[in-house]
């Protein structure tokens, strides 16, 4: 082969925007050998007929195609077998397509979650309307003094997920209607995961029916909740209305989010029934 024939394997790697190891890489897995192999320094030399074939793993690869499947192609190319190729292809890019739609979906939730702690009003008791929403329970007594007493039953929650955990739903903690009534509001008797609709969960789900619950939220986390705990049963019983299940606790900002324990916000809900005095009415808001 002439010498103005044949290049060398950096400058092929310039030409075609790939590494020099990439093309390395590419020999060691018997999808494109060098032309010539200069046997005493080495080097490796590709000619223009080989150029061809760079082009299609190149656009192949754009496609994000599995290596050994373009190598199958170059092994045995006809028309036939790359337009099932590109076909497997599509259909691949229809399903990453989703997933990805989810993926912002559930990334625009955390943003609205975020912005809502953010700007919501703090020490301030609420009634709210609240949707149809899936849960996951797990009963477990729990007395947490940091966040870390959590973890735990929080990975023991996670592992029926069927997604990365980073995307799953908001965690927390619950309090029995019993415990709620007696006053023990330090000693939670379970953990749940406020999941997303577009969560995927194999474990046991509920989904709580829409209805009406009182709220508070605060900046602080579990350890401050008591006396919040007290100014919202207080609150109720002034308004002719009771807890009517378990609470539900939800760190919307935590120590996964910020390092500095002043920032975190915590809020509280607690689904109430019977009919609201008139005498000074709280307004009561919608949530989606």
């Amino acid at each position: 082969m002439a010498e103005r024939e044949c290049f060398p394997i950096g400058e092929v790697a310039r030409m075609f925007r790939v590494s020099v190891s990439t093309l390395r890489h590419y020999e060691k897995i018997g999808l494109l050998a060098p032309e010539y192999v200069d046997p005493a320094s080495g080097y490796r030399y590709y000619s223009t007929r080989q150029f061809e074939c760079l082009n299609t793993i190149r656009y192949l690869r754009a496609l994000e195609m599995p290596l050994d499947q373009i190598r199958d192609f170059l092994q045995h190319r006809e028309v036939e077998k790359i337009q099932e190729m590109l076909l497997q292809q599509r259909q691949a890019v229809i399903r990453k397509r989703r997933a990805l739609g989810v993926v912002q979906r559930k990334i625009e939730n955390r943003l609205r979650q975020i912005q809502d702690a953010l700007q919501g009003p703090l020490e301030e008791v609420r009634l709210v309307d609240l949707p149809a929403r899936r849960v996951a329970w797990l009963r477990d007594n729990l007395v947490p003094r940091t966040y870390l007493d959590l973890e735990h039953s929080i990975r023991r929650l996670e592992e029926p997920a069927q997604e990365a955990v980073a995307f799953l739903g908001k965690v927390g903690v619950g309090l029995s209607l019993q415990r709620l009534t007696r006053g023990e509001y330090g000693a939670y008797d379970r953990v749940f995961l406020l999941l997303d609709r577009e969560d995927v969960y194999r474990g046991s789900v509920e989904t709580l029916p829409p209805g009406r619950w009182a709220t508070l939220r605060f900046r602080g986390s579990h350890r401050q909740a008591g006396e919040r705990y007290v100014r919202l049963l207080d609150h109720l019983q002034a308004h002719g209305l009771a807890p009517a299940g378990t609470a539900m606790e939800i760190t919307m900002i935590d120590d996964g989010m910020t390092s500095d324990p002043e920032q975190f916000v915590t809020e509280i809900q607690i689904p109430v029934e019977g009919k609201e005095s008139t005498e000074n009415p709280k307004k009561v808001e919608k949530r989606s």
